[in-house]
């Protein structure tokens, strides 16, 4: 079966500029510029008033009406992301060999992991910046203004420490994602 219409709204707020023209939408905020293209979803983006965006639907069926609650989130996500932006917090885990992580250029590099002489390489996304903790062993920070290549720069870090052919529940050594969200509002 199908729904006549579905429609959600998203507020803009003070401060942000939301451009919409042809399913591609471009935010500018404080932080800097976003964009993003809705082509592969077939709905109508529009602005409303100024202060709102309006994402319907029409005439669509279950799958289709799942897309406008998921543009109406990645359209927010922008909006965080060019106000406050993203930190992901990744610590080390290790039982015996101590993990060496450093940044070189624009790859980080991963030393020592299990004690192996392979020197891992994951490279940063556009715009992700790399700090490691002071306050906190065994810490990196990874943050930047779009969420989906800060968290594929935390995945992908997270993913180059895999342990192949090794029990994993004895060996749980690994860089892991401890805390992530938008970057707290200094009071």
């Amino acid at each position: 079966m199908k729904t006549v219409l579905a429609s959600r709204t998203i507020e803009i707020p003070d401060g942000v500029e939301v451009e919409v023209d042809a399913r591609i939408v471009t935010v500018k905020g404080p932080r800097g510029e976003l964009t993003r293209d809705f082509k592969h979803v077939d709905m109508d983006l529009r602005k409303v008033g100024g202060k709102y965006i309006r994402v319907d639907i029409w005439f669509a069926t279950r799958k289709q009406l799942a897309c406008v609650r998921t543009v109406c989130s990645h359209i927010d996500n922008m909006i965080v992301g060019v106000t406050r932006g993203f930190l992901y917090k990744m610590r080390f885990v290790y039982s015996h060999f101590p993990i060496n992580v450093s940044l070189s250029g624009e790859n980080v590099e991963i030393r020592n992991f299990l004690g192996e002489k392979r020197v891992r390489k994951v490279p940063l996304g556009e715009g992700v910046k790399y700090v490691r903790s002071a306050d906190v062993k065994d810490q990196i920070e990874l943050s930047g203004n779009d969420i989906a290549v800060v968290s594929l720069t935390a995945a992908r870090i997270q993913q180059c420490t895999c342990i192949r052919k090794k029990d994993l529940r004895k060996f749980l050594d690994g860089i892991y994602v401890s805390e992530k969200g938008p970057i707290a509002l200094e009071d």
